[in-house]
């Protein structure tokens, strides 16, 4: 049994299990106002586990009564918390980075219960989630701050102000971590929110609700409605009272966010899919190289829309790359997230475990290879082997749709056009990660591939103040550092006059 200083599974197992006791005894419900709401629904949906796929508890699935109620108490408790000093609100999102660090341990344990993800990577998301909350809180004073503008004979000058009541639609993958993302930044501005979290990871969503709400951050300035995506999530996407829509998703899913708020015109914030590559050159460091290929789609499951999950590799290095690759890949773990040696934990859901083992079949339709893996893991459940399918061309399906699991593509590149060509031929721009050791071939390509974020000799490595967000079917709008608040926030100019410039005059 493995021992770590996380402690040893069946210690974690039996730590998780009274963790999760509290959403065993009843539904989990919605949070309103400042307090649990059982909802008005009286429909029940389970949350399975992606262990073994019993059922963890039950969720009340929210009705359009229930966001309706969610939707209003964020528009009542907007007029106020809009007016709480930004210093008042810095020291508030503080208080909650430090409740949400007391509970680390408790939220990492849930979250690996509920999404499969490992614990080497779990354990560290509470204080990742902490950080957002920190570094929004630092913000706060100055979310209102613009820009001075002179001009001859007037003095324009800029002022941000919160939006409003905004909905914050999170995903599955990474749940707690990604909802402070957008959540932190939303009160940081003054906006108040309603939460929707993903159907099939709901646990962690209701413990930022009460550490929020422990943390003195006023009733309705949070909300929490929980339910199906197609039904909740419609329901607050179309409800008047809210301004804006910040969603994490499946691009299709995106699609139809926007459409949803176009009748009451909702400003939207999509963080959506990608097919990331990841473009190793002959004169890339390929130690590094490898190990940041393997971390960037293998680690979480592969579920990560920043996954580089096609590798573009120089055909002079082709061979010996995909080499190296493959025994790596052989020796990775797969198995119970409590477990601390574990690097692959079972995928989210059966029905997702389906839509990523067909890709296997896909594979060989398209006459790739299945270098390594390319079968469910001999655990049960939602386990599969990490995959290697190679012998690919770029126009197959296994090069341009977005599997969401651990599966790597391969396919070769002959020279600096081609690869720049292959990595912008697929619908997705989220990001761009590049190896070599020309300065010259790194910038030209980190300008020309259509990505919005690109890293150059890296694995995907987390600056806050910088933007995050894609190009093309991966988004629209940037997450981080003051480009929250441009969503978050209205610009609004205001211009006074010296009182020396010619007003013209009309019938005189």
């Amino acid at each position: 049994m493995s021992t770590t200083r996380t402690g040893t599974t069946a210690a974690n197992i039996e730590k998780a299990a009274h963790a999760l006791e509290r959403f065993r005894a009843a539904p989990l419900g919605h949070f309103i106002a400042g307090r649990p709401q059982p909802g008005t629904s009286g429909e029940l949906f389970d949350d399975l586990s992606p262990i073994g796929g019993n059922r963890l508890c039950q969720v009340v699935c929210g009705n359009e009564q229930d966001v309706d109620a969610a939707a209003q108490a964020a528009r009542a408790a907007f007029p106020a918390w809009r007016q709480v000093p930004g210093e008042s609100r810095r020291a508030l999102l503080h208080r909650i980075a430090d409740l949400i660090v007391a509970r680390s341990e408790q939220i990492a344990l849930i979250e690996c219960m509920d999404t499969g993800q490992a614990l080497r990577f779990m354990s560290k998301a509470a204080e990742r989630a902490a950080e957002n909350f920190r570094f929004f809180a630092e913000r706060a004073p100055g979310a209102a701050d613009g820009l001075a503008l002179p001009a001859a004979e007037h003095m324009n000058y800029t002022v941000r102000q919160p939006i409003g009541p905004v909905a914050v639609i999170t995903p599955w993958n990474t749940p707690f971590m990604l909802s402070t993302w957008k959540i932190a930044p939303a009160l940081a501005a003054g906006c108040t929110v309603v939460h929707k979290p993903a159907e099939w990871s709901p646990l962690t969503a209701m413990l930022l609700a009460e550490i929020v709400t422990e943390a003195g951050v006023p009733p309705g300035v949070l909300n929490l409605v929980n339910g199906i995506g197609e039904r909740t999530g419609r329901f607050l996407t179309e409800h008047p009272a809210i301004r804006a829509t910040a969603f994490i998703g499946e691009s299709s899913t995106g699609s139809l966010v926007m459409s949803q708020g176009a009748p009451t015109l909702k400003r939207v914030h999509l963080e959506l899919g990608g097919k990331n590559p990841v473009i190793v050159f002959e004169d890339a460091d390929l130690e590094r190289a490898l190990d940041a290929v393997i971390f960037m789609i293998y680690s979480l499951n592969g579920e990560r829309c920043t996954s580089s999950s096609r590798l573009l590799v120089q055909r002079s290095i082709h061979d010996r790359f995909v080499a190296r690759l493959a025994e790596r890949i052989g020796r990775l773990k797969v198995g119970h997230p409590l477990d601390p040696a574990t690097e692959i934990g079972p995928l989210i859901h059966a029905r997702h475990l389906g839509k990523v083992l067909s890709y296997f079949d896909v594979a060989r339709d398209e006459g790739a290879e299945i270098r390594c893996g390319g079968r469910p893991a001999a655990l049960g459940g939602n386990f599969v082997e990490p995959t290697l399918l190679t012998g690919a061309r770029n126009d197959m399906r296994i090069a341009q749709e977005e599997i969401f699991g651990p599966v790597l593509t391969v396919v070769p590149f002959q020279d600096e056009a081609e690869a720049l060509a292959l990595a912008n031929d697929v619908r997705y721009g989220l990001t761009a990660y590049i190896w070599t050791e020309n300065a010259g071939r790194a910038l030209r390509m980190a300008h020309a591939v259509d990505a919005g974020m690109v890293w150059v000799n890296s694995e995907n490595n987390r600056h806050l103040p910088t933007p995050f967000g894609g190009m093309k079917a991966s988004g629209i709008g940037r997450d981080g550092g003051d480009y929250s608040f441009d969503f978050y926030m209205e610009t609004k100019n205001i211009c006074l006059a010296h009182g020396t410039h010619r007003v013209p005059r009309l019938g005189t």
